[in-house]
Order: structure tokens, then C-alpha cells, then sequence
């Protein structure tokens, strides 16, 4: 029996859900309501109601907690929580703090009775350990509420009204119902990783909690090499038919996501980027920007922010699906850290997602190629040709130094003048390195013979370790045969 037009969309639905939760590693919840929170006075008022309220528990990770007026006021309202007998668990991230704060300040915490885990502190054993972080901001309370955000705990969100600052552009998100329970598994997860697990009579069972909402949702905490977000954005930008606007505070794009972007241009998408004019990590945005003239060939449409700096981090995919979270645009938070994002299915939230996006263009320059192509904002992008020869091949290349002198030295394509920069400082640096092996070889070679000293007693050192229980095991099953009773027959006879 053929099928049905409504058939056909309800498999294509169930296909597209299946297909989003195999890529993502979640799966959708129903019940939830979200409510959308822009930047950080919206965002910490909430948290320190929630916190003031909490009654059972407070989970609370972030990737940097700064010791100023804004972190101690965090921690003087969770010690007060944790006086009075609520189980207050906070995760922190060792780089993320790195000269923000000192064990110090979190002594009134511990002295109230709460518990506090740095996750993933310098080991010497591990020389490129450092390199995954806990770059999560969640916070969970009594499994009746829960944030995600891109928000850290720094007065620098604020801005500084004396001084005219505006406050940092961020976006999160507060979340009521049954995914409330995935945002603490999130925690807990992590949690586990440092040490005793927290008490499975702490976390909320989603089947447990009451809906509070008609929204699905989707919580997506990635650990490092998991890569959850990323094939969840690649799959969302495939699926995108009308627009697929993004914001990004660290935008490196890595070839197939870009590939993915400009053959939805090529498909009449409208994707824009929106990024940082100013960014508190410049080195970031000049890579970012060796790749504008690439992707505005191929009618990406890029936006910088004029105010001190955007942090967000959110998307919104036509007319039903946006993301909010701490996942940012580029290799290190796709596959190298723990993150943690919301991707909502909701045809309202996307709408109000859009209509920000819009406000936030407003103050904001967009970036063009020549005074021909200026567009008004609420003009389409001109639908570029296909097979426009090395521009295409530049968008997936000229992100990054290492591929841009790949591929001069492979001759694999032909460099665009944006690359110009990156290949001379690319030239002046390995000169600067050859001069020094010429003349004061040791000052290379003593440098590389600590790193691979380093390297080996790690390595010899870890193995040990495992040796060490492999041992132990051994050592006792040959104690407990030789005091097992012999099963042969007795001089007797018996």
C-alpha cells in the first residue's frame, strides 16, 4: 500500500529526531520550559535566587570563578546555603582559574561544610594534559531548576559603568522539567571523574520530575573526543533551509563544518556569522579573520560586534531549532573539552533566539569585500556560482597557519592574498629557528632532550602504576591458593 503524504513527513520526522540524537548523544526531552537570558546581570540575578532558594542541592560548575566582587559573592551565598545543610558541590577548571583565583577563596565554602574539585590540575606526568578542559558553565538546583550558559563568574561580564564599559554580550538559558536531570548526570559525570561519586539520592530521576513546559530540548555534554556538538552542528547546518544564523566568541572553523556552511549558501541559505570586533584573546581573532574574504566569496555574511566583547555562543536554524551553551566554533571546544549546550526544538524559542540576533546586529558592522557589495541588513545574500575555482578550497584552508603552509609547501592549491600574512610570519619564524640551530644548536637541542626526558618518565612512571596493581592482584591470588586446604586424599585413607 503506498504511502501517504503524512506518512512521508511523520518518517521523515522520526528519521530527522533519530538521526539528531545518534549525532548529538542525547536524547530529546519533552516537558521543559526555557526561558532565555541575555548577558550576565540577567543571568548571575537568577542564579543567586536559585542558589538563595535551594533547599536539597546545589550543583555548580564554571570554567573560571574570579576572585573579586562578583566570585565572592557566589561563594558567600553558597556557604550560606551550605550552613544550612543543603549539599553544595562545586566544580572548577584549573586553567580557567589559573591567576583568577587561589585556594583561598574558596575556604569559606569548605568551612561551611561544601565540597570543591579542580578539574584536571597541571601533572607533571602528563606534560600535554592541560590541554582538556572543563569548559562547562552549569548550575543545578534542588533538580527544580537549571542554567547553561556561556557566562563565567567574573565582575568582567559586568562591564564597568564608571568607566563607561558596557557589559560582555552573553546568552544562556534557564531550564524547568525533566532536563533538569540531564544537566546534573552532566555534572555528575565530571564530578566522578575527580574523585568519590556524588550519592545517586542527590540526583533528580527525570521520570520524577513533573513537566513544566511543552518545549523538547536536547542536553548535550560533550567530554573531550566525543565530539557530540560538532556532528550535531555539521548535521544542522546540512539541514537548514532558509537560515542558519550563528554567533561565536572563538570562531576557527575546521574544513568539513565549512564545507557544510557554504554549500548551504549554494543551497539558498542564509547563513550569517557573527563574532567579536574586539576580542579578549586577539591572537583568535586574527586567525579568524585570515578566513573573511573566503567565506564572504562564497555569500557567508560576517558581522563584528562593537560593543568590549561577545561571548556568546548560540545558533538558530530556520524556524525551529536553536542552541545555547558553552561550545564554541572551533576544534579545542568541539573535540578537546567538556562542554555543554542546550539545542531546543521550538518554534517560539527560535523566534525569540532570531528576533536577538536581529537586536544584535544592530550594533554591529558587517563585513564586506568592496563598497559594490554593501547589503542592507535585511537584504538576501547574493546566491554565489558553483565551482568557483580555489575559493572554495580557501574556506576550508585558510583557518589555520599550519594548513595555509601546508599547502604552500604542497603546492595542493592556490593561496588567496589574505594568507599573506601567516606565510611570511610563518617564513620569519622558521628562519629565526634555523639561524639558532646554526649558531647555538644547544639552544634547541637542550630544550627538546627535557621534553622527551619529560615524556619518557611519564611514560615509564604511569607504567609502573599499571604494573603496581597487576602485581598486587597476582601477590594475592598465589596467598590465597597457598592457604587453600589440599584436595588430595590424606595419609589416612579418608
Amino acid at each position: 500500500m503506498p504511502l501517504t503524504d503524512r506518512q512521508h513527513v511523520q518518517d521523515f520526522r522520526s528519521i530527522a529526531e533519530q538521526a539528531l540524537s545518534r549525532a548529538a548523544g542525547a536524547p530529546l526531552s519533552l516537558g521543559n520550559r526555557v526561558d532565555l537570558l541575555i548577558d550576565a546581570p540577567a543571568n548571575f540575578a537568577a542564579w543567586l535566587e536559585a542558589i538563595a532558594g535551594a533547599q536539597r542541592s546545589i550543583l555548580f560548575g564554571n570554567y573560571i570563578f574570579r576572585d573579586d566582587d562578583t566570585g565572592r559573592e557566589f561563594v558567600s551565598a553558597l556557604a550560606e546555603r551550605a550552613r544550612a545543610g543543603v549539599a553544595v558541590h562545586v566544580l572548577h577548571d584549573w586553567l580557567g582559574c589559573l591567576g583568577q583565583s587561589r585556594s583561598h577563596f574558596w575556604q569559606p565554602l569548605r568551612e561551611a561544610g561544601g565540597e570543591v574539585r579542580t578539574y584536571n590540575p597541571f601533572d607533571p606526568l602528563s606534560p600535554f594534559g592541560w590541554i582538556n578542559r572543563d569548559h562547562r558553565k552549569l548550575l543545578s538546583v534542588d533538580g527544580r531548576i537549571g542554567f547553561v550558559s556561556g557566562v563565567c563568574v567574573s565582575s568582567a561580564w559586568l562591564g564597568d559603568p564608571a568607566r563607561g564599559r558596557a557589559p560582555w554580550r552573553d546568552t544562556g538559558v534557564a531550564l524547568r522539567g525533566p532536563a533538569v536531570a540531564d544537566i546534573e548526570r552532566a555534572f555528575a559525570d565530571t564530578w566522578a571523574m575527580l574523585g568519590e561519586p556524588l550519592p545517586e539520592s542527590l540526583l533528580a530521576d527525570p521520570d520524577s520530575i513533573a513537566p513544566a513546559g511543552e518545549v523538547a530540548l536536547r542536553v548535550i555534554a560533550t567530554q573531550p573526543s566525543s565530539a557530540g556538538t560538532y556532528r550535531l552542528d555539521q548535521l544542522i547546518a546540512t539541514l537548514a533551509r532558509k537560515r542558519l544564523w550563528l554567533t561565536d566568541a572563538y570562531f576557527i572553523g575546521v574544513a568539513p563544518y565549512l564545507s557544510a556552511l557554504i554549500n548551504a549558501v549554494h543551497d539558498g541559505v542564509d547563513v550569517r556569522l557573527l563574532v567579536p570586533g574586539a576580542s579578549d584573546v586577539p591572537a583568535v581573532a586574527a586567525i579568524s579573520r585570515t578566513g573573511y574574504r573566503a567565506l564572504l566569496d562564497e555569500g557567508i555574511r560576517i558581522f563584528e560586534w562593537n560593543g568590549p566583547m561577545l561571548h556568546a555562543k548560540t545558533a538558530v536554524a530556520d524556524d525551529r531549532w536553536a542552541r545555547v551553551g558553552s561550545t564554541n566554533l572551533n576544534i579545542a571546544s568541539w573535540i578537546g573539552n567538556c562542554e555543554i549546550d542546550v539545542a531546543i526544538e521550538d518554534q517560539a524559542f527560535a523566534q525569540r533566539m532570531a528576533e536577538q540576533y536581529e537586536r544584535d546586529l544592530k550594533n554591529a558592522t558587517e563585513i564586506v569585500l568592496s563598497h559594490h557589495r554593501v547589503r542592507a541588513l535585511g537584504q538576501a545574500p547574493r546566491r554565489p556560482r558553483r565551482g568557483r575555482g580555489s575559493a572554495g578550497r580557501s574556506a576550508v584552508g585558510a583557518m589555520r597557519l599550519a594548513t595555509t603552509v601546508g599547502a604552500a609547501l604542497g603546492n595542493r592549491r592556490v593561496l588567496s592574498d589574505t594568507e599573506s600574512r601567516p606565510l611570511l610570519a610563518s617564513a620569519l619564524l622558521l628562519l629565526v629557528l634555523a639561524a639558532i640551530a646554526a649558531l647555538w644548536p644547544r639552544v634547541l637541542a637542550w630544550p627538546l632532550g627535557a621534553l622527551a626526558l619529560w615524556i619518557a618518565v611519564s611514560l615509564l612512571v604511569r607504567w609502573l602504576r599499571l604494573r603496581r596493581p597487576r602485581t598486587a592482584r597476582a601477590a594475592a591470588c598465589d596467598t590465597r591458593v597457598s592457604r587453600e586446604p589440599s584436595q588430595q586424599p590424606s595419609d589416612d585413607g579418608h
